[in-house]
């Protein structure tokens, strides 16, 4: 009898080891989604998944999903780090997501929580439908997230934002978000928004970028810092670029700030711009706290005020 439990045992652990193998060896460091695949498909390249949800699964930490051709993907919370690639194109890379977010990045429940980082390339994620979609790209918990070409815009149900930034834990050195080339329209709340109630913050790069008829273009909020290169924010009701309550404030170089009600609004931090240009704004610089820096290169023109609430300060003139 114990030598009957013990081989039933031993089988046991056996059966138990290969499963967990075998689980490991399912995920694969690239996986594959098409308009026509199946979720219960191993997401390979001759038998792809239908979701982006579907394919992380079977994704590898690390790993790259990949976009075979145009299809719905759907909206995906991620919790590890990894690239998706909608790949360039008509309806490739497309999350339509009608009341809800289209990406959610939160590790904070897995075993080592704000060290994801997450690629999110050439994917357009959109809020339409009968209920519009509530963030396009929402930011718990990880240790940085890139956005790199890709279009996010009719987010409008809670919050509305093109990318949502709400963090609460910290990490050394602060997280990262990188967003380059890619266009941000018609959210009605913050094209960009950031905030981490932990006091090692939080950074934003913005690069060739256009940001246009949200309701704020970029809200610097509690702990953030924006650092904007080369970017348009036009036509946002409201402000098109804030250091809000609480944040460190705002680097901007080669950034244009037009057709808002504020083109530059300041509560809080320091912030300093170079080589801007802030027009066809009702006021161009609304101070109301905080400390502006200045270059003498930049044009502040055809505002309907230049600037209430404050002064603009005199150039420094560093290079």
């Amino acid at each position: 009898m114990n030598k009957f439990r013990f081989t039933m045992t031993a089988l046991a652990i056996m059966a138990f080891t290969l499963f967990v193998s075998s689980a490991a060896q399912a995920q694969a460091t690239r996986t594959w989604v098409s308009g026509v695949g199946d979720d219960v498909n191993p997401c390979s390249r001759t038998a792809p998944c239908k979701t982006y949800a579907g394919a992380i699964s079977k994704t590898a930490a690390g790993g790259e999903i990949s976009t075979l051709d145009p299809g719905g993907f759907g909206a995906v919370t991620i919790t590890k780090s990894m690239t998706i690639e909608g790949t360039k194109g008509q309806g490739y890379g497309s999350i339509l997501a009608s009341g809800t977010n289209g990406v959610v990045v939160n590790d904070s429940l897995s075993a080592t929580p704000n060290t994801a980082i997450v690629v999110l390339r050439n994917l357009s994620i959109n809020g339409a439908g009968s209920t519009k979609g509530t963030n396009g790209v929402r930011f718990t918990a990880g240790k940085a997230v890139h956005v790199e070409d890709c279009q996010i815009n009719n987010f409008g149900t809670g919050t509305g934002r093109g990318i949502d930034i709400t963090l609460t834990a910290g990490i050394t050195g602060g997280q990262r978000v990188v967003v380059r080339d890619t266009i941000i329209k018609q959210n009605t709340g913050d094209g960009i928004f950031a905030s981490n109630s932990n006091a090692l913050g939080v950074q934003i790069y913005v690069e060739n970028s256009l940001v246009s008829q949200n309701n704020n273009g970029i809200t610097a909020g509690t702990n953030s810092r924006f650092i904007v290169k080369n970017s348009s924010f036009t036509g946002n009701t409201t402000t098109a670029i804030g250091a809000g309550a609480g944040s460190l404030g705002v680097e901007l170089e080669g950034t244009l700030m037009s057709n808002s009600t504020n083109g530059l609004a300041l509560v809080a931090g320091t912030s300093r711009i170079s080589n801007c240009r802030i027009t066809a704004n009702t006021n161009g610089i609304n101070f109301a706290g905080g400390t502006l820096i200045t270059y003498g290169d930049n044009k502040l023109d055809g505002n309907a005020n230049e600037a209430v609430g404050g002064a603009i300060p005199a150039p420094i003139n560093k290079k």
